[in-house]
């Protein structure tokens, strides 16, 4: 079993998972993958076509939201979104380390109103720090509040 890092009840985050990885995530609850690895960004990682043909003989659902060493975007945050929106149960995001799917969850999670200061405390929880992105969490926060005002 890979080493699973639960943020909330919805949602975990991993290292590299590899294809054989899938039965027992799949047995753990979760039902649907988000790869947030880009493909070839380390010799020997296992293709997201591998982890997604896996994901689905183990009935998961399977999306791919790449993060490259050029941050995060407003699409990748949508795309997080909707990905954990579609789930109808737990979602495991990964990537080289977990930080990344860590890192646009919170970003997802602070655009649909949750709390910057939760969402810092569950990452620690799990061992990341969001100290960086909390201007950025604070800002996707208060601008969904300004929209829910209108």
């Amino acid at each position: 079993m890979p080493d699973l890092r639960p943020l909330n009840d919805r949602f975990a985050v991993a290292p590299q998972i590899d294809p054989q990885d899938l039965p027992a995530i799949a047995a753990a609850g979760y039902v649907a993958i988000v790869n947030n690895r880009p493909d070839d960004e380390q010799p020997g990682q296992p293709s997201g076509a591998d982890i997604r043909a896996a994901a689905e003989a183990a009935g998961l659902a399977y999306a791919e939201i790449p993060v490259t060493h050029a941050g995060f975007s407003h699409p990748q945050i949508d795309a997080m979104v909707a990905a954990i929106t579609a789930a109808d149960g737990p979602v495991l995001a990964y990537c080289r380390s977990g930080t990344r799917s860590c890192n646009l969850w919170a970003l997802a999670a602070a655009r649909a109103g949750r709390d910057p200061a939760v969402l810092v405390a569950q990452a620690e929880g799990a061992g990341y720090d969001l100290a960086g992105l909390r201007p950025t969490l604070d800002a996707l926060a208060s601008a969904d509040s300004a929209v829910d005002r209108r």
